[in-house]
């Protein structure tokens, strides 16, 4: 493999693993308040996906339909936590994790009635001739993508270090039973950190809709590539759903590089095995997920 071949690799993980990263960040927001596991997660980033070629495609602006798709994302994160997990709360994690399966395959099944088979294609965000940096080729809207995942893990530390409402959320998530005594509505907080993970992931899928095609059911495979990074990262750290996702993308890229494209999808749940393994073995220096 030359040095060229090596850089358009990591590149192409680079731009992959931003969109993972953004991913994964909604299932440690919703994880880390709920203890929740939301399988429907990858549905909200095809519907930012979906939702943001159909504006721009009926020519609205694109500021305005990012800030639409990102609003539909929370409403969907809202709409999901009150109609399916509210009324499971005093049920068992199991039961709850169902329901997010289960609410994963109606949304799908939803948006194939909405949008149809057909992919549908969005322009990039800005215009122009790929950048060639040291022999890799980089789109533009790669740049989009990784800075857009940088730009949101400053904005959300920013909300829970900073925040009132973000320290409420992070108190939830510490103690809930804590923070009741204290007057804080945490069923509150769980509508926000579903409707803040729902808004995260309309925004991954729209700025990833001009680098692939926008489908039905693209929101299988990358709701299952975030879990896996949010895991990389512990399940609870924004900074590791970050480093994870970035991790992950490279290891597809190099991987399919070095053995064969073939094999791209089964090298996440790899990744996934073998984190499980070892953290039974108590190899792992980090736990991949927090006790209570």
């Amino acid at each position: 493999m030359s040095t060229a071949e090596l850089g358009q690799y990591v590149a192409s993980g680079l731009v992959v693993g931003g969109i993972y990263a953004l991913i994964g960040l909604g299932f440690v927001i919703v994880f880390s308040v709920t203890r929740i596991v939301n399988f429907a997660q990858g549905e909200f980033v095809a519907l930012g996906a979906l939702l943001l070629a159909t504006l721009t495609a009926r020519g609205v602006a694109l500021p305005l339909a990012l800030v639409l798709t990102m609003a539909a994302g929370a409403v969907a994160g809202l709409v999901l936590e009150r109609i399916a997990v509210h009324p499971l709360r005093m049920a068992p994690p199991l039961a709850v994790l169902i329901v997010t399966i289960g609410a994963s395959i109606a949304a799908r099944g939803l948006a194939l009635v909405t949008w149809g088979t057909d992919p549908i294609a969005t322009p990039a965000f800005s215009a122009g001739a790929p950048f060639v940096v040291g022999g890799a080729v980089v789109v533009r809207q790669g740049l989009w993508v990784v800075g857009t995942a940088a730009a949101l893990f400053v904005l959300l530390w920013v909300f829970f270090m900073r925040t009132y409402a973000g320290t409420a959320l992070r108190a939830c998530a510490a103690n809930p039973r804590g923070a009741r005594l204290n007057g804080m509505r945490v069923d509150r907080m769980f509508v926000a950190a579903f409707a803040m993970a729902g808004a995260l992931g309309a925004v991954a899928g729209a700025v990833m809709a001009p680098i692939t095609y926008a489908t039905y059911d693209m929101g299988l495979m990358l709701g299952l590539k975030g879990f896996v990074a949010a895991v990389i990262g512990g399940l609870v750290s924004p900074l590791g759903a970050i480093v994870g996702g970035f991790a992950l993308g490279l290891l597809e890229s190099v991987g399919a590089g070095l053995v064969s494209s073939a094999y791209k999808d089964a090298i996440a749940f790899v990744v996934l095995i073998g984190l499980c393994l070892m953290q039974t073995a108590g190899w792992l220096p980090w736990r991949v997920v927090e006790e209570g």
